[in-house]
C-alpha cells in the first residue's frame, strides 16, 4: 500500500512537466527528449547523489517506534516515504521553469552542494524531523537543482519530453533511494544507508572542484 501511494504521488509530480515545456522558450528543433532528459540527472555527481539521498533519507522514516516524548512516529514516518519525494519533484520543476526563463536564484550552485552534505549527514545519523520541516528543507534543496536543471536544459529540446525525462529519472532515483533503506532495515541491516550518508557527506566537498 505505501509503496502504491509513493508512486501514485510522483505521477502527479510528473504531471507538473509540461509547464516547464509552455515556460521554456524557442524550441526549434525539439532533438533534445525524453531519453537526454532522462539521462541528465545521471551524468551529474551532486544531482544523482542529492536526489538518492532525499530517498535514502525518506525511506528511514518509516522505521517503527517511539518519537521523543512517546509520541508514535509511525504514521508520520509512512507519509514521509512519499511525501519528501513528492516535494522534491514538485520544486524541481518549479526551479527548473525558473531557470528555463532565465530566472536567477542566488547561490544555487552552493545550495547543490549543501544540499548532498545535509542529506548526507541526515541518513547517516538516521535524523527524524517533523513530517512539514522535512519537506520544506528537502523543496529548498529541490529549488536549487531545478534552477541548474533549467538552465543546463537545451536549447532546442522539446520541453514536454525533456522534462518528463528528468522528472521520470528524479523519481527513479528517490525509489532506489527508499528501497534501499526499507530493504536494509527489514534485513537487519540499518547501518547501511547510514554509511551511504556519510559517502554522500564525504563526497559534498568535492563538488565544489567539479
Amino acid at each position: 500500500m505505501m509503496h502504491r501511494r509513493l508512486l501514485s504521488a510522483l505521477a502527479v509530480a510528473a504531471a507538473f512537466a509540461p509547464a516547464v515545456a509552455m515556460a521554456h522558450p524557442g524550441m526549434p528543433g525539439h532533438t533534445h527528449g525524453f531519453t537526454d532528459g532522462f539521462a541528465h540527472p545521471f551524468g551529474g555527481l551532486d544531482h544523482l547523489a542529492a536526489m538518492t539521498g532525499v530517498g535514502l533519507w525518506a525511506g528511514q522514516q518509516a522505521k517503527g517506534g517511539q518519537a521523543k516524548g512517546g509520541q508514535a512516529k509511525g504514521g508520520q514516518g509512512s507519509r514521509a516515504v512519499w511525501l519528501w519525494p513528492l516535494a522534491f519533484l514538485a520544486l524541481l520543476v518549479a526551479g527548473a521553469i525558473a531557470g528555463a526563463n532565465g530566472l536567477a536564484l542566488p547561490g544555487v550552485e552552493w545550495g547543490i552542494v549543501l544540499s548532498v552534505a545535509a542529506l548526507g549527514w541526515l541518513t547517516a545519523f538516521g535524523a527524524r524531523l517533523p513530517l512539514a520541516a522535512g519537506a520544506a528543507l528537502i523543496a529548498a534543496f529541490a529549488l536549487c537543482h531545478g534552477a541548474a536543471h533549467g538552465v543546463e536544459m537545451p536549447a532546442d529540446a522539446d520541453g514536454l519530453a525533456y522534462g518528463l525525462g528528468f522528472v521520470t529519472a528524479s523519481a527513479t532515483l528517490h525509489l532506489a533511494g527508499v528501497a534501499l533503506s526499507r530493504l536494509a532495515e527489514r534485513a537487519g541491516l540499518a547501518l547501511v544507508p547510514r554509511l551511504a550518508g556519510l559517502g554522500l557527506a564525504a563526497m559534498a566537498p568535492l563538488l565544489l572542484a567539479v
